[in-house]
């Protein structure tokens, strides 16, 4: 078997072998993990001398463990492998002969192994464990701790058996916790005292010998600390050798792995639940406090911090100390059941320890910052929730804010807006936001302290600009705008700068005058691309106060014209679309310069479509390069937005407001006369110039009259007739492009995202338009999702204009229909035509949901539509009655139902029975608004609700989608019922129930006394649950 076992192993591993015998190799290898036989062998491979090849044996140490984790050995099996596995290590580990030992990987599976052995045999048998692994630790089998390869496997195994059942992180079933914490027990009782002792013993012998035993001690001596009695970590001896590794010196100030892991370790046994009284015992005694302060002023902390010899691993292993303390102290102080001289203690700590993680929060690297934010957010929210503070608590504030404030600021090898610093950028605005909370905290804790500091920082700043003449680091004048960003968001609590006229609160007070001192200090001058964003965002996230204070808005609108043009492409580009807000929200008040502003952008206006780069294949630079021609298009598109804003204020004329807009329609018209040609016969490049100029003149309408389909509020037809003139030629325009180019879907596209914005113009002028439109941009090649979309556009186009849309609507239905109607019997080809489809189904309901809900349902049955009326019915049943995917869905059939219901409610005339009231309505018999319709409601409608109930994939009792639906068919049965009466009980009893099997009785005795439809349903989901039992 042996031979076997190494011949499959050989044949499976070569790379060469045929792959039919790769296979059988495989096979019988797996075979051998259910055979004793198997397993003996790999016993015997492992362990034989001289060795196998190292595939060999680590296979059959793979085959070993799974036998003892599937738990395929009785106690005998155990004991033998115990006995062979135990006499290896001491052959191989007690020797001391480095030469004789496995390598890394087979001694990390050999270390699993054990460890599983000691789970399984530990308290059945084999409580010698620990004292038989410590003697591999030392040739004459005492406290000396000399051997290399025994110390190393004992101290290995003991790393693993914590993983195994001491590791937090990994997710055990209830048996398996039950089983580890009885199994912690039994070794705290029996040997963690000498397996304590071996630390130090091992740690007192090694140290300055052998740093990988020292490391790995100290780890294990991290892991098992949390799970162990500390008071016998906490014993002289041990501590004394910890604080010698911590203190170490390195002549060359180089990185010390064993210092750092020694300090970690440190971190674990703070880290360890405790009671808060012992908590807090156990840091003054460690007096953790005093030797973090000697690490810190150590010079690889200290001299070294802003050279490239500091020491950022020990940096980052220090503040996780300081963390892991400070979060511990604030847990004190904030545990229900108070000690008053633990508190006392805990005060005192927290004094001793802010300073220590200021320092580290403050540090250069945002690594290191980062590490120390978890306690700090745990002590200002503890901070927060106190109902009184004493003052050493809120002398803490000052300098925390002022250390949180100063780390917000750029470093000084920083720059800004440099390709290759991206990453360290993104890196650093996400460590800004999580500042930005904490400094959210403290405005919380003391408001009139942060508004009283920051307030000054930013003023002392700008005065600091004037005075000398604008010779400022970059970097503060951007920690002051961007603090200057947050305040109103941090103070201001959603109420505004103003109210009714007047300053909104003290904060209001002091950041009106700020923006004041902003304008006036000239930083807009100054020649960063940083700060002269960061001033146009805080123009436009506060311009209320240009309401109040107008005189500032002329020198505002310069500053912007002028960084619109700005030569860095990130700051144009971004000023674009911030001067478009700017004069959007002010555009009130800019009529008097406005002439001046547009005659000042103009040339911006100009239009250049370019490409994508479709010859480098999947280069990302050339990706990149594309998003960015996209988007420096669609940022082109804010200006023609702030163009029509400028252009359509009151206070300007109406013969200038219209050559305003001539004069920019007109060169665009030009420009896509001069692409359309070409355009015609296949050239991209001026079918995508086209495109631009189609999207800009939607976008520069959409500047006039920010109305919305569906959005009534909004009175478009107040703009002057002859700009409702100018844009009909835009929708002509866009239209003829269109009606020329209507097999290009970037085109289609275009004019569909104009139509809602020239409809904010034009409103009901459009209305004659829309079949042009329909057939333009549901051709041939229109997509499924293309037609889902404009049947979304027309649904608030028809809830805009429901007075006015009748006979439009009338006249494109059917050509409507039948391109939906095409699309929906379209087979489907795959995932995402099967997602498209979907869509389209749930806007076509939708859509004729919208038509019947705003009373215009005459149009679905008039003369020019009635010959679709038939698909229609066919179209909306099929999709009520189907709720599987293939073909329809849950979520569809339910609104199907929905429509159907409205349908009946419509055309089904006056209510003749109600529901639970037996007395008689004056009408006693179906009066339908079309002829026949209540013979079709039951013959047509009702049956599709029981075809539903009796499908096996229904149900409502378990699944929430199906009871949505049966919900609406109860609501359907009742409507039935409420339009046809007793003529519908009758062809129920008669025609219906006898031709299904069912005596019906019950369902109609609840259809005629439950006034509420819940009744019925719970009713019908007795019936479906009764089709799954039968």
């Amino acid at each position: 078997m042996d031979a076997q076992v190494e011949n499959a192993v050989g044949i499976a591993w070569d790379p060469t072998s045929d792959q039919a015998l790769k296979v059988q190799a495989f096979d019988f290898l797996n075979h051998l993990r259910s055979i004793s036989s198997g397993r003996q062998a790999c016993v015997a491979l492992f362990t034989r001398n001289p060795k196998c090849s190292d595939v060999v044996r680590l296979v059959s140490l793979d085959v070993i463990n799974n036998a003892i984790q599937s738990q395929q050995l009785d106690h005998q099996s155990l004991e033998d492998l115990r006995g062979t596995i135990l006499e290896y290590v001491r052959r191989i580990y007690g020797s001391g002969n480095q030469d004789s030992i496995d390598p890394t990987h087979l001694q990390n599976k050999l270390t699993q192994t054990l460890t599983l052995l000691f789970v399984a045999t530990y308290t059945r048998g084999w409580s010698s464990f620990f004292d038989d692994f410590l003697s591999l630790t030392s040739f004459q089998n005492n406290s000396t701790r000399n051997n290399v390869t025994g110390t190393m496997l004992y101290l290995r195994t003991l790393g693993s058996i914590h993983d195994q059942i001491a590791d937090v992180i990994i997710s055990r079933s209830n048996d398996e916790s039950r089983m580890n914490s009885e199994l912690k027990d039994t070794i705290r009782s029996r040997d963690v005292p000498k397996v304590v002792l071996s630390w130090q013993e091992i740690l007192s012998y090694w140290q300055g010998q052998n740093d990988a035993i020292v490391e790995t001690c100290l780890k294990v001596i991290g892991k098992w600390a949390s799970w162990i009695d500390i008071s016998l970590i906490m014993n002289q001896n041990l501590l004394s050798i910890l604080f010698q590794i911590v203190g170490r010196t390195n002549p060359n100030n180089e990185e010390d792995k064993i210092r750092n892991t020694a300090i970690d370790t440190f971190t674990e046994i703070v880290a360890k639940k405790m009671k808060a009284p012992e908590k807090i015992a156990m840091i003054v005694f460690l007096n953790l406090g005093d030797v973090i302060s000697q690490l810190i002023a150590t010079p690889s902390l200290n001299q070294l911090r802003s050279t490239s010899s500091y020491d950022t691993d020990l940096a980052e292993t220090v503040a996780k100390l300081v963390n892991n303390v400070v979060s511990d102290i604030v847990k004190v102080l904030e545990d229900p059941q108070r000690h008053n001289e633990v508190q006392v203690q805990a005060e005192r700590l927290l004094q001793t320890f802010l300073p220590l993680l200021l320092r580290f929060l403050s540090d250069e690297y945002d690594e290191i910052c980062s590490t120390v934010i978890p306690s700090l957010t745990d002590l200002l929210t503890f901070l927060r929730k106190a109902k009184s503070l004493p003052n050493s608590f809120t002398g803490m504030l000052t300098p925390i804010l002022n250390t949180i404030i100063q780390k917000m600021r750029y470093d000084e090898t920083s720059s800004w807006g440099k390709e290759d610093d991206r990453t360290d950028e993104a890196e650093f605005q996400e460590l800004r936001k999580r500042l930005q909370g904490l400094q959210k905290i403290v405005a919380a804790v003391d408001e009139d302290l942060y508004i009283e500091i920051v307030s000054n920082i930013i003023g002392n700043t700008f005065q600091t600009l004037q005075k000398q003449n604008g010779q400022m680091d970059w970097r503060d004048l951007d920690l002051a705008l961007y603090e200057m960003f947050l305040f109103g968001e941090v103070t201001l609590n959603n109420c505004g700068l103003y109210s009714k006229g007047q300053p909104s609160c003290v904060a209001a007070v002091r950041l009106i005058a700020m923006i004041s001192k902003m304008i006036d200090s000239g930083i807009a001058s100054f020649n960063y691309p940083a700060t002269q964003l960061q001033y146009m965002e805080i123009c436009v996230r506060y311009s209320s106060f240009f309401e109040n204070q107008k005189l500032y808005i002329p020198h505002v609108l310069e500053q912007f014209v002028r960084f619109v043009h700005h030569e860095h492409i990130k700051v144009r580009t971004r000023s674009w679309y911030l001067f478009h807000r700017f004069v959007k929200q002010l555009r009130i008040h800019i009529g008097n310069v406005a002439e001046t502003v547009i005659h000042s952008i103009s040339d911006l206006l100009s239009i250049k479509a370019e490409l994508p780069n479709v010859t480098a294949g999947d280069d990302i630079s050339s990706e990149e390069g594309d998003h960015q021609l996209d988007a420096n298009f669609e940022a082109q598109l804010y200006l023609f937005e702030a163009i029509g804003c400028i252009s359509s204020t009151s206070v300007i004329p109406v013969e200038k407001q219209v050559l305003y807009v001539r004069t920019i329609i007109n060169s665009l018209f030009s420009d896509m006369e001069r692409n359309l040609v070409l355009a015609k016969s296949g050239n991209l490049q001026a079918t995508l110039q086209i495109h631009h100029i189609i999207k800009a003149l939607g976008t520069l309408a959409h500047g006039f009259s920010d109305w919305t389909p569906g959005n009534s509020s909004k009175n478009h037809l107040s703009l002057p007739e002859e700009i409702i003139e100018e844009f009909g030629r835009v929708a002509e325009a866009i239209l003829i492009s269109l009606e020329t180019l209507k097999s290009s879907f970037d085109i289609r596209t275009a004019a569909r995202s104009s139509i809602s914005r020239l409809m904010g113009v034009l409103g009901t002028n459009m209305l004659p338009l829309l079949p042009r439109w329909i057939n333009g941009l549901l051709s041939e090649c229109s997509s499924k999702d293309e037609i889902a979309l404009f049947l979304r556009l027309l649904d608030q186009v028809i809830f805009g204009h429901k007075k006015d849309i009748y006979g439009v609507l009338d006249s494109l239905l059917t050509p409507l229909l039948q391109r939906v109607f095409e699309r929906l019997s379209e087979p489907v080809t795959g995932t995402d035509d099967e997602i498209q489809l979907a869509g389209l189904r749930r806007e076509y309901l939708m859509f004729i949901q919208i038509i019947l809900n705003n009373e215009l349902g005459g149009v679905l049955i008039s003369d020019l539509n009635q010959g679709f009326f038939e698909q229609l019915i066919l179209s909306v049943t099929s999709l009520a009655r189907t709720i599987t995917n293939s073909t329809g869905s849950i979520a569809d059939s339910r609104l199907a139902f929905s429509v159907i219901t409205l349908m009946v409610q419509i055309w089904g005339g006056p209510n003749i029975a109600t529901p639970g009231n037996q007395r008689l309505i004056p009408i006693s018999s179906p009066q339908p608004l079309l002829p026949g319709f209540d013979r079709f409601l039951m013959e047509r409608f009702h049956p599709i609700c029981w075809e539903v109930l009796r499908e096996p994939t229904f149900k409502p009792t378990t699944d929430a989608q199906c009871k949505q639906v049966l919900n609406e068919i109860s609501g359907l049965e009742q409507t039935i019922y409420s339009k046809t009466g007793d003529n519908f009980i009758h062809y129920l009893q008669q025609e219906f129930f006898p031709e299904i099997g069912i005596d019906g009785i019950g369902f109609i005795k609840v259809l005629k006394e439950s006034p509420d439809r819940k009744y019925l349903a719970k009713y019908l989901q007795e019936i479906s649950k009764q089709k799954n039992n039968d």
